[in-house]
């Protein structure tokens, strides 16, 4: 068989990734924070967009701003005969906005005769027009950090340079728990200095406040603390020296190694738990983010649920056109005229994918509403199973498209605010007859059988599978343990022992 060369013509459809398509993509996953951040660029950088609450423009209204002289209000609206009479009428004390105004009565008096008085913003005595004042800046505080704190008292505490300077170093290495997470050997080695004397200066960092800093782990920190409260007894470092068995909830075994009864072991565990474990946490805390929701889901009067954006969470922008065209004939050059064009094609394009997000996350919400219809009725037993592809489906989009609109967005009901991707959940099989669970409604319930459990009734998770079978819920024990051990639920051993030393306790 020859091997020829010829030329051929094929039509076909392929997807191109446009620099806009990439753009309405990366968009659509944002976060209500980032969408802010990523608007708040763009609106710097391109002169064509602006906020719809932002002042006109007088260039881009196509007309020039009057002068104040000229007669014209500061909208651009020609004055009224009677505000012009006004102006007329009106004293010339303060012509210049610059100056600030003279009062009456010490125009009209003797300038000698009258004291200076100090102006409310200043510390005394009249204030040169030039000078400005401390900025808000300036006057803000800000929370005081942990090293900083202990800084302060090792500087207090010694004089000698070379504790202050192990010292220092001491305080880098305490992480923001307030524990000493560097071996003490490897600082004595980097810095150079004897072992016992990184020793001795860390001890004296342990007196600093808050009590526990600088210890090297829980025990010794929770030690500290008793120290500093004069509660260290042998019985109590027993205590502390055994947290294992405070943490299997040994009860039986932390009597023999303290050598008390029920009653003062009692005492010593409620006095265990009063401690701080992380004695470094009150300082330098940040901020909380709170949850904004994205879609807010009301119960309308015909017992229907309206879906409605969040408004605070949705940035807009405008595309000014007028200032386009204003600017647009005074270009000079290619560059110019290809930077205009951009702005203008980039604005057009921001805004269209700022609508069409906005589009699509409610319609992927009211469908998620729609199915999820139980939970919001009756909360979480009522949850059901629900897959990306069943919402796509529905709504008519990719599967992509829908796992790009339920990522970092929330839907704040009547019972809180969720994230869109928690009525995503799996299908558990239920029993012949019985239609599939939500896997975060067999997690519930799992959680309602246990907090119903006494001390004498403590259910194992074998007993949990018979209960959850009886309600029609077909699941193995290992899913169940799974389950409770994602809700940091101690085995039915740890909780029985704990149960019964409450018991005990009461």
């Amino acid at each position: 068989m020859a091997l020829l060369q010829r030329l051929e013509m094929r039509q076909g459809q392929s997807l191109v990734m446009t620099p806009q398509l990439l753009q309405a993509i990366k968009l659509l996953q944002l976060s209500n924070v980032e969408l802010e951040a990523y608007v708040e660029a763009e609106l710097e950088r391109n002169p064509l967009l602006e906020r719809p609450d932002a002042d006109p423009d007088p260039v881009a209204a196509g007309s020039e701003a009057p002068g104040a002289g000229e007669g014209w209000s500061e909208h651009g609206v020609p004055p009224s005969r009677a505000e012009i009479e006004r102006e007329l009428d009106a004293p010339l004390d303060n012509l210049f906005p610059d100056e600030n105004p003279v009062p009456a009565r010490v125009a009209d008096s003797d300038a000698d005769s009258v004291p200076l008085a100090a102006s409310p913003w200043t510390s005394g005595g009249l204030r040169n027009s030039d000078e400005v004042g401390p900025g808000l800046e300036a006057t803000l505080t800000r929370e005081t950090s942990l090293a900083e704190h202990l800084e302060h008292q090792l500087d207090l505490a010694t004089r000698d340079p070379g504790e202050r300077l192990v010292g220092r170093h001491l305080i880098d290495a305490i992480d923001e728990a307030g524990y000493c997470v560097e071996p003490l050997d490897e600082l004595s080695e980097r810095l150079g200095a004897p072992l016992a004397q990184v020793e001795r200066v860390l001890a004296l960092i342990q007196t600093f406040d808050p009590p526990g800093i600088g210890a090297r782990n829980l025990g010794e920190c929770l030690a500290l603390q008793l120290s500093e409260r004069d509660r260290l007894d042998p019985a109590m470092a027993a205590l502390v020296a055994r947290l294992d068995l405070v943490a299997k909830r040994d009860l039986a075994g932390l009597k023999r190694l303290c050598g008390v009864d029920d009653e003062d072991l009692a005492e010593m565990l409620a006095e265990l738990r009063a401690l701080e474990p992380k004695p470094g946490r009150a300082f330098g805390a940040m901020p909380i983010d709170v949850l904004v929701p994205d879609v807010i889901v009301r119960a309308a009067p015909d017992g229907s649920f309206m879906v409605e954006l969040n408004p605070d969470t949705l940035p807009r922008v405008l595309v000014n056109q007028t200032y386009y065209a204003c600017v647009a004939p005074t270009a000079r050059g290619d560059a110019e005229k290809a930077f205009l064009s951009e702005c203008l094609q980039t604005a057009s394009w921001l805004a269209r994918s700022l609508d069409q997000r906005a589009k699509t996350i409610l319609k992927v919400a009211a469908e998620i509403v729609r199915r999820q219809d139980g939970f919001f009725r009756q909360g979480v037993a009522h949850l059901r199973p629900l897959n990306l592809k069943a919402v796509a489906e529905e709504i008519g989009m990719h599967e992509s498209t829908v796992s790009r609109v339920t990522s970092n967005k929330a839907i704040g009901t009547s019972r809180g605010t969720f994230e869109m991707r928690y009525f995503f959940t799996a299908a558990i099989p239920g029993s012949p007859g019985v239609e599939a669970h939500s896997a975060e409604a067999v997690r519930h319930r799992v959680r309602q059988l246990i907090d119903a459990e006494t001390s004498d009734d403590v259910l194992s998770d074998d007993l949990l599978v018979q209960k959850l079978r009886a309600d029609g819920i077909d699941i193995a024990r290992r899913t169940v343990a799974k389950y409770r051990e994602s809700l940091r639920i101690p085995s039915s051993v740890e909780r029985r022992r704990l149960k019964q030393g409450l018991v005990r306790t009461s």
